[in-house]
């Protein structure tokens, strides 16, 4: 067994090049409002999501000062279990639970955005998947965003130009130059046959892949974990409603699946989330790289983003 802590093969930011994609920075043309059960708590939280201006990025606010912000940064990623958390580190407020809705917005090149959570600390699980945030955002349309003094600003991208790896054990993420983007995702689960052992690729930010084939992958669950998890505090509103559960003695107890491979699907709807986090200043969060993940999880995502950004 290898130590439990990271291994990386980079160094700093000298992997990384920032170069223009040939669009300006995009924002929402209008407000967003969803309202749902919270995964964790159980609460009744509601997301308002509102436009930025360009340069700004996406990031939350809580307690209805929309001046006081929470960065969708790799800087304010907080170590939690079986979701993504963001907070300041000071003992402040926090978001949990944000990976899906930063999915939806990374792929459908939503650049800046506030997001305000009234009702508790998470975001709102809604059906499990990223759809209900895509469609809203195609409801709401999107803007050329610009600064407070008028100005537009171009969308740079990070292109990887050398190869690249975090592991713990035997789950990894790896990453090697390419054209364009490329995720493939492996997970294994030996004791669930009917999960058993999934890979899934695709472009995801090829038009409309993001949307036909990752966005309405729900989260899934175990069910002979549920117990253990719930003592713990977690999972207080999960149900059959917002997520996929699946037995080792009895297969999925809520089918049918949207997709054959759906779990795999969602964990690449994870790390779109969780690579998001990556941008900087409205710009694309997704390495234009081809990303290799095995059996990873919102740690591994995130110790992945960290190296990227020369952190560790």
């Amino acid at each position: 067994m290898h130590s439990p802590r990271f291994f990386s093969s980079v160094r700093n930011l000298s992997n990384i090049s920032w170069k223009p994609t040939g669009k300006l920075q995009q924002t929402l043309a209008s407000e967003i409002s969803r309202s749902g059960t919270a995964l964790h708590s159980a609460a009744s939280s509601t997301a308002n999501l509102f436009p930025a201006m360009a340069g700004e990025g996406r990031f939350f606010v809580c307690g209805g000062d929309r001046r006081s912000r929470i960065p969708a940064s790799i800087d304010c990623v907080m170590e939690a279990t079986l979701c993504t958390t963001l907070g300041r580190g000071d003992g402040g407020e926090k978001i949990r639970t944000v990976e899906h809705l930063l999915s939806a917005l990374e792929a459908a090149g939503v650049d800046n955005c506030g997001i305000e959570i009234v009702g508790g600390d998470e975001v709102p699980l809604l059906d499990g998947s990223a759809r209900e945030w895509v469609e809203a955002i195609e409801n709401a349309g999107l803007c050329v965003a610009k600064d407070y003094n008028g100005n537009t600003m171009d969308k740079l991208a990070p292109f990887l130009d050398e190869p690249m790896h975090v592991w713990r054990n035997d789950s990894f993420v790896a990453a090697f130059p390419s054209p364009k983007v490329q995720i493939t995702y492996g997970i294994d689960f030996p004791q669930v046959p009917a999960i058993g052992r999934q890979w899934f690729s695709c472009f995801p930010m090829d038009e409309s892949a993001y949307t036909k084939e990752i966005a309405s992958a729900r989260t899934f669950g175990i069910y002979e974990e549920v117990e253990k998890l719930r003592k713990a505090g977690l999972i207080q509103g999960g149900s059959m409603e917002n997520a996929t559960v699946c037995s080792a003695k009895s297969g999925w107890l809520n089918p049918p699946l949207r997709f054959q491979d759906e779990p795999c699907r969602h964990k690449v709807l994870d790390l779109i989330g969780d690579l998001s986090i990556f941008a900087r200043n409205g710009s694309q969060g997704l390495p234009v790289a081809h990303i290799i993940a095995y059996k990873a999880g919102h740690s591994l995502h995130a110790e992945f983003v960290r190296r990227l950004s020369g952190s560790h």
